[in-house]
């Protein structure tokens, strides 16, 4: 097994606050605990009205801007002292979205010795017949390779009860219940899948093919050791739909082969492929980068040189 996916990214690594949040008893191993643990710290900022909890406007609009795994957990230590092994009360949780709760558990997965890695795609298990615009975390485990897990769907300790409604085991979900970045890229090439079904439930006029293309980029950069924000934007995805050119849909279609195979049972390591095409500067992260806010509007945001490939 490729020691890349151990190996902390700049945006994963939780920095040395990790162990003084745990406390006295270690993390557990058990990516199924590590996840329940993500459940009890984190609250979506879309979940509240269903903790009857009213989240502050800052924290709906600065929480989820934190890029590093440091950052959130800087924040959950000034909201309280319980240690991170505890589920907290809604008002000293880190308010965030589905990117969040993915990057934590990946985050923990690499701190207690499991290969996990960060993927951008689609749920379709939020709202029947729609592909939404989802982030999960992949993990490797011996004998089945690599396993996607939604921490965002485990069983909230709190209430006793799951927040979502589903019918498979949110540690094992079913890769037609997430279609990851370049399978969804190829059935809406391929006519497989209608573009206008993937998109953003929340925001209902985020949809189509260029949100397609800017998470087939997204998911590469993450399987490359760059976990964007959900909406940051850089090279062939700043581009409107009638500035791309043939070049660039053969360059996604030739993204979406490699990621879209990248969760099969016999992807061991972080293949070639994927240095290769991140070195193109039409996908390569840079130094700078546009973000979309939602609660801050449009802004260029920069990079340090140790958070890009």
């Amino acid at each position: 097994m490729d020691s890349d996916y151990l190996t902390q990214s700049p945006y994963t690594d939780p920095g040395p606050r990790l162990d003084a949040l745990v406390g006295p008893a270690p993390l557990p191993r058990d990516p199924a605990a590590l996840a329940a643990l993500v459940r009890g710290v984190l609250l979506h900022r879309e979940e509240a009205a269903r903790f009857g909890h009213a989240v502050p406007e800052e924290r709906m609009r600065e929480d989820a801007e934190s890029r590093y795994a440091t950052e959130l957990l800087r924040i959950l230590g000034e909201r309280g002292t319980a240690p991170l092994t505890e589920p907290r009360p809604p008002a000293e949780r880190f308010v965030g979205t589905c990117r969040d709760f993915a990057l934590l558990l990946c985050s923990l997965l690499r701190a207690t010795g499991t290969p996990a890695r960060l993927r951008c795609g689609y749920g379709t298990y939020f709202q029947a017949g729609f592909h939404d615009n989802h982030w999960v975390t992949e993990f490797w485990t011996a004998g089945r390779g690599w396993v996607l897990a939604d921490a965002q769907l485990v069983v909230e300790a709190t209430l006793g009860r799951g927040l979502y409604d589903i019918d498979f085991d949110p540690m094992d979900v079913p890769r037609e219940q997430f279609v990851v970045g370049g399978e969804a890229w190829r059935a809406c090439r391929e006519g497989r899948a209608d573009p206008d079904t993937f998109g953003v439930s929340t925001i209902p006029e985020i949809k189509g093919l260029g949100l397609v293309r800017s998470d087939v980029v997204a998911d590469l950069a993450a399987l490359g050791g760059t976990e964007a924000l959900p909406w940051d934007g850089w090279g062939v995805m700043e581009k409107a739909e009638d500035e791309v050119t043939d070049a660039d849909l053969a360059l996604i279609d030739e993204v979406a082969a490699v990621t879209s195979a990248a969760g099969t049972a016999g992807d061991a390591r972080r293949p070639d492929a994927v240095r290769r095409l991140l070195g193109d500067p039409r996908l390569a992260v840079p130094a700078e980068v546009v973000s979309h806010t939602t609660y801050g509007g449009v802004r260029v945001v920069s990079l340090s040189g140790a958070a890009r490939e």
